[in-house]
């Protein structure tokens, strides 16, 4: 039968094979272990798509009563799934501008949900930092956040969107961790692509949303910079965790620790330093930053090669020429100064935006999780479109699920 069924999904039109594909899933009769996914439909764009998965009722409501309160220590009450959901991956033209608008190939997620409707709100996920290379959108299955977002969301009539960034995914290209204008073109081009499959599948989106934790409340806001002088029109934006301001971010961590700081900050220093180096092409900025014993692993760390995760110290004394705990030797320096450019909060806001933050956090302290607001709200009489939202002593994971429904619950207002 499996041969049968494979020709036959070679031959037909989409419809006809993603409805048998459907039909054969839900019946039990054919699964992606067992016979070849439907072959890519390639778009005039250069876009091409698959579906990958469809996540019925039972699948998203586990996930959301058991899965991410395992995931984020924390219980939460979420409104359950009302609709099952078809995953599809999509593979996409962009550039990367730090290298001169190179041509790449990235990959991300289109989440639709399996009902008759024509038209539904989108919302643009950007996920957050990641140590695997497949634990992106494109990748549900690899990503708990991701499945938080696709049950929260797909499982109530949004299409949920999300690229992978540069450098992970399918993406060939070396990571381009917190490199800005990399991350709002990987975004932007996926928006673009993301449209262009609803098209093909006969649905359209007609409000956009974006929302983003941690890193990817830093992306969500870089996003939302690009998206607002191209002039696109966004409903609303929200994030948790979001480190704004990647200089205040790292000075606190250097000049400035707390007790609570999170014994895995290393890696964000690991993580920017080597993609600062390839994307805006400096030679020999990690090891400008990186103690000369611990370079060879952190660049293994960073290329995602096996290495030994007890050799890179939690220590950031250890790990980090101790010049760099000079505030000011850090701010003249080479990676100082790319950390400064870093940011994704000063320009003037004029779609409605909430950042949500933990008081208990072990990665964003309070100041940086309220910093966009301050900054907004400081000028003149205020900017008031920009609020700050607590979700109390929540840990880093427990300021995301904490805020997710609270993000459904102020998208559907709009």
């Amino acid at each position: 039968m499996q041969i049968h069924i494979a020709a036959f999904l070679r031959r037909a039109g989409l419809a006809a094979r993603l409805g048998l594909v459907l039909i054969l899933v839900a019946g039990g009769l054919w699964s992606p272990a067992r016979a070849a996914l439907p072959a890519d439909v390639v778009l005039n764009s250069g876009v091409r798509y698959h579906l990958i998965a469809r996540w019925g009722v039972e699948r998203l409501n586990r996930i959301l009563q058991k899965e991410i309160p395992q995931f984020a220590g924390t219980q939460v009450q979420y409104t359950p799934a009302r609709n099952a959901v078809l995953l599809y991956r999509v593979t996409y033209p962009s550039v990367i501008p730090e290298r001169g608008n190179q041509p790449t190939m990235a990959t991300g997620l289109v989440a639709v949900p399996d009902t008759a409707a024509s038209t539904l709100p989108m919302v643009s996920y950007q996920h957050g930092t990641v140590y695997g290379k497949h634990q992106v959108p494109s990748y549900p299955d690899e990503s708990p956040e991701t499945q938080l977002m696709i049950a929260q969301f797909a499982g109530q009539g949004y299409v949920l969107i999300g690229a992978d960034y540069f450098g992970l995914g399918d993406s060939t290209e070396p990571e381009g961790y917190m490199v800005k204008a990399s991350h709002q073109q990987a975004c932007y081009d996926m928006l673009t692509a993301s449209r262009a499959v609803l098209a093909d599948l006969k649905r359209k989106s007609d409000k956009l949303f974006l929302a983003g934790w941690s890193q990817g409340g830093f992306v969500t806001m870089a996003f939302l910079e690009k998206l607002e002088h191209a002039g696109v029109p966004v409903q609303a934006a929200a994030t948790a965790s979001a480190p704004v301001d990647v200089f205040m971010a790292l000075n606190g961590f250097l000049n400035f620790p707390r007790k609570n700081d999170a014994n895995w900050v290393n890696s964000l220093f690991i993580l920017s330093a080597f993609s600062f180096e390839h994307y805006y092409g400096v030679p020999g900025l990690a090891r400008s930053l990186i103690n000369p014993p611990y370079y060879d692993v952190a660049r293994k760390a960073y290329l995602r090669e096996p290495f030994n995760l007890a050799d890179l110290p939690t220590d950031l004394h250890k790990l980090i020429r101790k010049e760099y705990f000079d505030p000011q030797f850090f701010a003249d320096s080479a990676y100082g100064r790319l950390v400064a450019s870093t940011q994704a909060y000063r320009w003037v806001i004029r779609t409605p935006v909430r950042n949500y933050y933990g008081e208990t956090d072990e990665a964003i302290s309070t100041g940086l999780g309220r910093l966009a607001a301050t900054y907004q709200q400081a000028m003149g009489s205020g900017n008031t479109l920009v609020q700050a939202v607590s979700t109390g002593a929540t840990t880093h994971r427990g300021t995301f699920a904490h805020a997710v429904p609270e993000w459904k619950a102020w998208f559907d207002k709009q």
